[in-house]
């Protein structure tokens, strides 16, 4: 087995056309001809979400044997190699039913277990966040920056979906509306292209799978910005699903210590040991 000890350029290249691949897919579907399912969990899928992770797998299997395969509709595949791939077809299903363009397809490079390249793809903005360790992040290939916050009450903070938040995090999610000045719900995948951006100053999750965050963590850092789990850890493959980006070091101080006052465990009850 092959070992790789930083994303490369043909890694950068692969990805890429993985998005053009998932973007081309989701241009050929039709409201009337989704396939929507519930899955056991009582998530939404469409046959959208299938065909495209069916592909996007199949190409990264024949272009990189030796390489990890982490999606949501497929399950894993050697999610331990020292390279993996994340892959969420369709972040944003329900918005994508519905019509609401805030859905994207997010595409990771995990080396050793850290994210290290990670894209935002969303066809309805046309819009593509690319992120690199040790690169600038970009859109549409032009190089993006957080902005700076002097202080959490100026800022503003979008959540996905509260609906994914357990009764036990739902008070981080008060807690940090009353801190914050402006808030905007519902912008999955794309409230973190948008932090990157420099266009909000803080993003707030929980509920969430390693296919819905592990792009965000080399776009987010790439644009000079902070994204963690609620406990200030860098994010893994092995991290839960609580997550906290900010565009100011500062706010994400504030942020943290709000949480941390709560005393709400990083760990979610279900993942916890005995």
């Amino acid at each position: 087995m092959t070992r790789i000890s930083a994303v490369e350029d043909h890694h950068i290249a692969f990805a890429l056309s993985l998005a053009d691949t998932a973007r081309s897919l989701l241009h050929g579907q039709t409201h009337d001809a989704l396939g929507i399912s519930v899955k056991p969990d009582r998530s939404l899928v469409t046959q959208a979400d299938l065909m495209i992770e069916h592909e996007l797998r199949a190409r990264i299997a024949a272009h990189y044997p030796d390489h990890g395969i982490i999606g949501e509709e497929e399950g894993s595949h050697a999610p331990t190699a020292p390279a993996v791939w994340v892959i969420d077809p369709i972040d944003g299903t329900a918005p994508f039913i519905a019509g609401i363009p805030v859905y994207g397809t997010l595409i990771a490079l995990a080396i050793d277990g850290v994210p290290r390249l990670g894209i935002i793809d969303s066809a309805a903005n046309d819009a593509r966040w690319l992120g690199v360790e040790g690169r600038q992040t970009t859109l549409n290939g032009r190089p993006v920056q957080v902005r700076s916050c002097a202080d959490i009450s100026r800022a503003l903070m979008t959540n996905s979906n509260q609906d994914y938040m357990s009764a036990a995090e739902l008070p981080a999610l008060e807690a940090l509306r009353r801190a914050t000045a402006t808030r905007v719900y519902g912008g999955a995948c794309i409230n973190y292209g948008r932090l990157a951006e420099g266009r909000t100053d803080l993003a707030m999750d929980a509920g969430q799978k390693i296919f819905d965050f592990a792009a965000f963590r080399p776009i987010v850092e790439g644009a000079g910005g902070v994204i963690t789990d609620w406990a200030g850890a860098p994010l893994t493959l092995a991290s839960g699903g609580r997550i906290l980006g900010a565009g100011d070091p500062g706010v994400h101080r504030q942020a943290l210590g709000i949480i941390e006052k709560l005393g709400i465990s990083d760990t979610p009850p279900e993942l916890r040991a005995g």
